[in-house]
């Protein structure tokens, strides 16, 4: 057997949710508008889970493209149950905090959040999304399931 072939590549656990919360930091500081939601962007890991690295112009695409987001913060007057005028049926997606949601990057405003103005540092910010609550799409149990 070759030196190759019995070498195993350590693939390091990725915890999205943990490491975007992590890295914002507290966003009571951030005052959104009554019936927006402020959505962190997920971006994949660098390590894909077979163990295959994916290129960092390929992980920058999620910043632009990607349609996944962490709910980080929602407005006080955000409204995820809708009453159909004409047949009175309701719908909706209920999302709260920390919910995966779904949702069109054009129908958003990206921006750049960094919560620690200790630090200027570009790594330091954290790529986001402020979204309408009417526009969010699904909610979903993994990030990954989207691309």
């Amino acid at each position: 057997m070759s030196s190759a072939a019995a070498r195993k590549i350590e693939i390091p656990t990725y915890n999205a949710k943990d490491e975007i919360l992590k890295k914002l930091g507290d966003v009571s500081g951030f005052e959104i508008a009554q019936n927006e939601l402020l959505l962190a962007i997920y971006v994949r890991p660098e390590f894909t889970p077979g163990g295959i690295i994916q290129v960092p112009q390929t992980l920058k695409e999620d910043i632009y493209q990607g349609k996944v987001g962490l709910v980080v913060k929602i407005g006080e007057h955000c409204q995820f149950d809708r009453a159909d005028p004409y047949t009175g049926i309701i719908t909706g997606i209920p999302v709260s905090l920390h919910d995966w949601v779904v949702v069109r990057p054009s129908d958003t405003w990206a921006l750049d959040l960094n919560m620690r103005p200790d630090t200027l540092k570009r790594d330091d910010f954290v790529p986001c999304r402020l979204v309408k609550d009417n526009q969010i799409r699904a909610k979903i149990a993994n990030p990954a399931m989207v691309w």
